[in-house]
């Protein structure tokens, strides 16, 4: 059995980190000594590099435990993780595109501007901003 101490140093984390994992529900001591100190298995250094890897590939805690209870659920099977992380691919595609967008747009603002020396009343860069139409999606009519 592990303090919480060594179970940080065993998966790469803090004691404060194991402590928020156990107040969200994602991790639980195997049991507490007499005087309250909580002592972990090695499923719990398993289970915590399971959390920081997932972390890693951008899953929310919230979507961390839903592949955990996938794991525990002994009616689900592979491709319900992969499901579940292929919907998440998709969310990153469309994230990384839409910061691509951003990136272009600011690229062209800051073309705009190349003269440093303008009083800000002239700043090509405000003006457009404050002149530009957002582009909203068209809604559909109801009924």
């Amino acid at each position: 059995m592990l303090t919480i101490g060594k179970l940080a140093l065993g998966a790469a984390v803090t004691s404060d980190t194991i402590r928020y994992y156990e107040k969200e529900g994602l991790l639980a001591p195997a049991a507490k000594t007499g005087s309250g100190y909580r002592l972990y298995d090695e499923q719990a250094v398993r289970r915590l590099r399971f959390i920081k890897h997932a972390q890693q590939c951008g899953f929310s805690l919230t979507e961390i435990r839903e592949l955990l209870a996938l794991r525990e659920n002994d009616a689900a099977c592979c491709n319900d993780v992969r499901s579940v992380a292929i919907e998440k691919k998709l969310l990153l595609e469309h994230k990384i595109k839409a910061l691509k967008d951003m990136s272009q747009a600011l690229n062209e603002l800051i073309t705009m501007c190349a003269d440093n020396s303008r009083p800000l009343a002239e700043c090509p860069i405000i003006e457009a901003l404050e002149n530009s139409m957002v582009k909203h999606p068209k809604r559909k009519a109801n009924g």
